[in-house]
């Protein structure tokens, strides 16, 4: 199975939307090597605005310029694009419906060494509690470019996440159906619904429960908001519960939309693998990092034991 940088394929797309549009306009708060909205800025920098580390600025700026008739999409590290920017991004761009996209580059636990303060595992959360938000977190670098696509020819209000790590392919463009999710294992008596970093550890929890007699559909879901619920009724169609794994924390985010929805279309037991209701801390080792926080292929075995003695 390939391996292949998400930021690469982001900043790829992007820049091939960049090159066709003209309108389009791209803002970087000093991160553009990370984002790899730098790519744009080589080809055109007079619709290349650095703003330096300014990100309620960068935002403010972007709504205006969404205002006067382009289309502007903003970057930063997801921390500082959702955290600093929250009030502009509400009042600015989401109660007007001002067509601009967000980046969060780097969220969750992926930008490893530099520890909490650059580490944010509640950006779905504050942004699918938006109004006229829509949610992006795409699994690989497929979906990441199918989503940039989609992303700019919505109007209105996008917020896209993107993982700092490379992460193995599972998606084929020529299956792939937007909104609706995508099963990447067979199975009948659980289903997993990963995202992103937790995808190979889903399926090798499948793997462990295959072993003991237990066989588990898991399916990945990149568009958190809206929530295709007519293909989340479809997956959970004739297993005995679910477990959602995700890299965020269990508070607001994928696995909290997914017991939201099924609660008043299909209530069957749920348990939720992510982070605890605590702030990431520094580390060298990724793995070893998601390791501490228990979002590991036995914790999603040991999940979906609990859903089925439920």
């Amino acid at each position: 199975m390939r391996i292949e940088s998400l930021r690469e394929a982001y900043g790829k797309t992007l820049l091939d939307i960049y090159k066709q549009n003209k309108n389009v306009v791209v803002l970087d708060s000093d991160v553009s090597r990370s984002t790899k909205s730098s790519y744009c800025e080589k080809e055109d920098p007079s619709r290349y605005f650095e703003m330096g580390i300014s990100e309620q600025n960068m935002i403010g700026t972007a709504a205006g310029l969404a205002l006067s008739g382009k289309l502007p999409i903003a970057h930063s590290f997801a921390v500082f694009a959702v955290g600093r920017g929250y009030d502009i991004i509400r009042q600015s761009i989401c109660i007007p419906k001002a067509n601009v996209k967000i980046c969060g580059s780097s969220p969750g636990l992926s930008d490893t060494t530099d520890g909490s303060t650059h580490q944010t595992i509640e950006d779905i959360a504050l942004m699918r509690a938006l109004p006229n938000m829509t949610v992006f977190a795409p699994n690989d670098a497929v979906e990441t470019a199918i989503l940039v696509r989609e992303m700019m020819e919505l109007t209105g209000p996008v917020y896209i996440r993107v993982l700092r790590n490379d992460l193995p392919v599972y998606i084929e463009e020529s299956k792939y159906i937007y909104g609706r999710m995508y099963r990447v294992r067979e199975g009948k008596d659980i289903l997993i619904i990963a995202n992103g970093s937790m995808v190979r550890r889903s399926l090798e929890a499948a793997d462990l429960l295959e072993k003991q007699g237990i066989s588990a559909r898991v399916s990945l879901v990149g568009v958190i908001k809206p929530l295709n619920v007519e293909s989340l009724l479809e997956e959970t169609t004739g297993v005995q519960g679910v477990v959602v794994a995700e890299e965020h924390s269990i508070i607001g985010g994928i696995g909290s939309a997914i017991a939201e929805a099924l609660s008043t279309s299909r209530p069957i037991p749920i348990e939720r693998i992510g982070v605890r209701d605590c702030f990431g801390t520094m580390s060298y080792d990724y793995e070893a990092l998601l390791d501490h926080y228990g979002l590991t292929s036995t914790e999603i075995a040991l999940a979906a034991k609990k859903v089925i003695r439920k």
